[in-house]
């Protein structure tokens, strides 16, 4: 029998590995099926229900016979227009064109691979944030980029370095990632901070994209980088309905950009998408409409949650700034621990509670943590005590 010519996968895969959520989760279930019922405090995917009007929405239109097909890759112009009208109303950009400057996207995680396929060739370099979002960087390399990361340190704010920046091969980066405010450290979004980063990326032809689905979490003054001037020629915004709305599994985000960029990504999304289900799209329509009472609400859950968290981080003696922002808590382990990662072990097999060792997000989250809010109050609790059991900390 003549021998089968050996089958392996595109050298690509050689530069990314399996999410660490999705590793270590599989960790955490076997756990569980072990009986050792552990606390997760790990992944930020809100534990709440959406606006009640974006479920009976989304119940109704799968009752009618009409919308069942297939979607435009585009979305419903009534989501776009939505789209259009809660950034009107939230960031203050009223102009937004709905049919050219906006593309729905199956939540951003699948907006951050399409604009890098959009952008990117074999070779291009492209800025990422150390610490930052992990997609950032595996999905640069699956377009066979060559990633420079940048860093952002706390004695910088956790903002760019801009004379960092100025070093490297400028020539050759064609996009630049940012997120803010930002996750993991939950460094709030500053407008001074977003113009320098236009006036940099416009003096180097450098296409920008502010990663924001967290503006709205415990911040009373949500920001976009679309406000700052020149940013139409350069920036590309991302935001979702994911934590601000409680529709993490409903995978609604969007795209907001100038006319050209938004066409350039819808090519490649078109060529890989049919676009979302209507009843999801209409539930999202509904979502978008909820008043700022739904908001304040929201933070309220999040503010006591987030006390909580901080009496966590006390209990294992690690350190915390107060203006953080968004679905996280993030914090300085002790000196004398040998890494996050044993660390973040530690508490998960001697405490049964598992929290983000910050090493995922780059080098300069080697000596972090990260604690989700996105847990019942009880559940924090229960972490809490295991906790100061555990590591007897005061």
């Amino acid at each position: 029998m003549k021998r089968l010519k050996e089958i392996v996968p595109a050298d690509r895969l050689s530069a990314v590995s399996e999410y660490y959520f999705s590793r270590k989760l599989k960790e955490v279930a076997r756990l569980n099926a072990e009986g050792r019922d552990i606390v997760s405090l790990g992944i930020g995917g809100p534990d709440l229900p959406p606006p009640p009007v974006a479920i009976e929405t989304a119940i109704d239109c799968l009752r009618r016979d009409d919308t069942h097909g297939y979607q435009m890759t585009v979305g419903t112009p009534a989501l776009r227009r939505a789209f259009a009208e809660w950034y009107g109303r939230v960031y203050g950009i009223e102009d937004l064109d709905p049919d050219t400057q906006i593309l729905p996207l199956i939540g951003s995680k699948e907006g951050v691979l399409n604009v890098s396929l959009a952008f990117l060739n074999p070779g291009d370099g492209v800025l990422v944030p150390d610490p930052g979002y992990p997609t950032y960087t595996s999905a640069s390399r699956i377009a066979g980029a060559e990633v420079f990361h940048y860093s952002l340190k706390p004695e910088n704010g956790w903002y760019p370095d801009f004379d960092e920046l100025e070093k490297f091969p400028l020539e050759r980066i064609k996009l630049m990632w940012i997120n803010y405010p930002h996750m993991p450290t939950g460094t709030p979004a500053s407008m001074e901070v977003f113009q320098k980063i236009v006036d940099f990326a416009r003096r180097n032809g450098i296409v920008v994209v502010n990663d924001n689905p967290y503006s709205l979490i415990l911040n009373r003054e949500p920001k976009s980088i679309l406000k700052a001037e020149g940013a139409e020629e350069v920036c590309i915004e991302f935001n979702s309905l994911s934590k601000c709305l409680n529709m993490a599994g409903w995978r609604v985000g969007m795209l907001i950009s100038n006319p050209t960029f938004t066409q350039w990504v819808l090519k490649v999304k078109s060529n890989i998408d049919s676009g979302q289900p209507r009843a999801i799209m209409e539930g999202a329509v509904a979502a978008l409409k909820a008043p700022q009472e739904w908001y304040d609400s929201l933070n309220a859950v999040y503010e006591s949650r987030k006390k909580i968290a901080r009496q966590i981080m006390e209990a294992l003696g690690c350190t915390c700034s107060d203006n953080q922002q968004g679905l996280f808590l993030w914090g300085r382990i002790p000196e004398e621990a040998e890494s996050a990662e044993k660390f973040a072990d530690r508490i998960l097999y001697d405490a049964r509670v598992f929290i983000t060792p910050g090493f995922i997000f780059g080098n300069a989250g080697e000596r972090y943590i990260r604690i989700s809010l996105c847990a019942p109050e009880a559940k924090l609790t229960e972490a809490l005590n295991r906790i100061k059991t555990t590591f007897a900390v005061r």
